[in-house]
């Protein structure tokens, strides 16, 4: 899984017009939610944390984030949500979720195909079933995503299954294994 770092200061202004103010001075208002304890308000340098969240885009990623003035220190989150403005893509809003690297949860990581299929060269057509699969284990065990190699993969074959792909020994698959990801019909 990706691990990236951010920068955040603790926000003391709140309202809408304190927030436009932050994002003219080039800093994105956002909330640190941990896990029934209240909620955190920060601010996060916009370009910063534009260039970061596209790396991550669509990816599992752990963002470290260390908030000055925060007693904790280092904190462990997920983007829960991102809000921008359709027009101009800038950043509104940002909400991170705490979570704890050592215990177990459910990702949905994706199946990258790799090749071309032996059924596909002799006309056939590539069936995707399954562009990614869930998977359940500590954070940073996850995979980025899981490639699959189909060039062995002819017509008339049962397809490759969930049963088929190359999972880490400390990460349990959620699917049913006989579920099939690709076939050639």
């Amino acid at each position: 899984m990706l691990k990236i770092d951010v920068s955040a200061t603790v926000r003391t202004v709140f309202g809408k017009g304190a927030a436009r103010r932050l994002r003219m001075d080039e800093q994105t208002p956002a909330v640190l939610y941990a896990g029934g304890a209240d909620a955190l308000s920060l601010q996060v340098g916009a370009v910063a944390l534009h260039r970061s969240l596209f790396d991550i885009h669509g990816r599992n990623a752990v963002v470290s984030l260390n908030i000055d003035g925060d007693t904790k220190g280092t904190r462990h989150v997920l983007v829960k949500e991102i809000q921008k403005n359709p027009v101009t893509d800038q950043l509104i809003h940002v909400d991170f979720i705490e979570i704890p690297l050592d215990k177990p949860r459910e990702f949905n990581v994706p199946i990258q195909y790799l090749g071309k299929a032996r059924g596909v060269d002799k006309g056939g057509l590539l069936q995707v079933f399954r562009s990614s699969v869930k998977l359940r284990g500590c954070p940073l065990d996850i995979p980025d995503a899981l490639e699959v190699d189909i060039t062995e993969l002819d017509q008339g074959q049962d397809g490759l299954t969930c049963n088929d792909l190359d999972i880490p020994n400390n990460v349990e698959l959620i699917e049913k294994r006989e579920t099939v990801c690709v076939a050639v019909a």
